[in-house]
């Protein structure tokens, strides 16, 4: 099934909708108590999931038309990223591919939308770059979860792009700040559940930069795969349900590109997950 969360009016709260074949019908509409968002789907558990799934056989379906996308996810209990996941990437930043995952956390202020604007100002950074990366929901908690198992904990897949101030990403220890000015983490718009992607390492994942493709590559690339990720993570932590764990991105950043690619004034960048979905983002440089 395919999910997404879209603003109905300019006043009103987003709401999930599922969306097959070019048409859509709001989820909270087909029961009493049904979920409105995402979260609350995935805190039902599998029951609800598939009371959803029988209930939409009998729901009144409309055209999706261009409606106005919300986050894919509301309100994760925390946005997981991963650094330096596939080999060609940690070596055109000049960075290590360590023994063990680089990760750090996402404000969660970074979340915004397919087609929304996000911006930044000028004074504060000349450098920003974009990241194609698979998203990763947790559905079910993973605690000390071996890799054969992890997938299980899955929920879903969907597609951030992981935009990058480079210039203060290299000039502090930590690389939070730098990727989480407001807007600098777009998902969606679509979230695919896990039974329609039976392998997330065999996807095409890409960028087109202002009509020019700079990132074009396979998850099957990664250092590290989804569930050897999940695995490693669930040793120090439970992963909640809910929580969205960004993956890691293919080479052909705008940093390391001769001449460098950086996002500008009114740049559009879209980055995709074939199977999943496209998402793009507008840019604007504040003076």
């Amino acid at each position: 099934m395919r999910f997404a969360h879209v603003v109905p009016s300019a006043s009103s709260a987003p709401r999930l909708i599922i969306v097959r074949e070019g048409e859509s019908t709001f989820v909270d509409e087909l029961f009493p108590g049904a979920p409105r968002t995402l979260e609350e789907l995935i805190g039902g558990g599998d029951e609800l999931l598939d009371r959803v799934r029988d209930a939409q056989e009998g729901a009144s379906w409309h055209p999706l038309g261009q409606p106005t996308f919300a986050s894919a996810v509301l309100a994760p209990p925390v946005v997981l990223a991963v650094g330096l996941n596939y080999a060609a990437h940690s070596g055109e930043l000049g960075l290590k591919t360590d023994a063990t995952p680089t990760v750090f956390v996402l404000w969660p202020n970074s979340l915004t939308a397919h087609d929304a604007t996000t911006s930044w100002p000028r004074s504060l950074s000349q450098s920003v770059d974009y990241e194609a990366e698979l998203g990763v929901i947790i559905g079910r908690p993973a605690k000390d979860v071996a890799v054969e198992d992890a997938l299980a904990h899955v929920w879903g897949y969907t597609v951030v792009n992981d935009i990058t101030a480079r210039d203060i990403q290299f000039s502090e220890a930590q690389w939070s700040r730098c990727k989480s000015f407001d807007g600098f983490t777009p998902t969606g718009p679509f979230v695919v559940t896990a039974d329609e992607i039976p392998d997330p390492q065999d996807l095409h994942i890409w960028t087109v930069v202002d009509g020019h493709r700079v990132q074009d590559a396979s998850t099957g690339q990664m250092v590290r795969s989804v569930a050897a990720l999940i695995s490693h993570l669930s040793r120090s932590v439970t992963l909640l349900p809910g929580t969205l764990i960004s993956t890691g991105s293919p080479g052909g950043a705008g940093y390391s590109r001769d001449p460098q690619i950086f996002l500008r004034d009114r740049s559009t960048v879209t980055v995709g997950v074939d199977g999943i979905g496209e998402l793009t983002t507008h840019c604007r440089i504040l003076d």
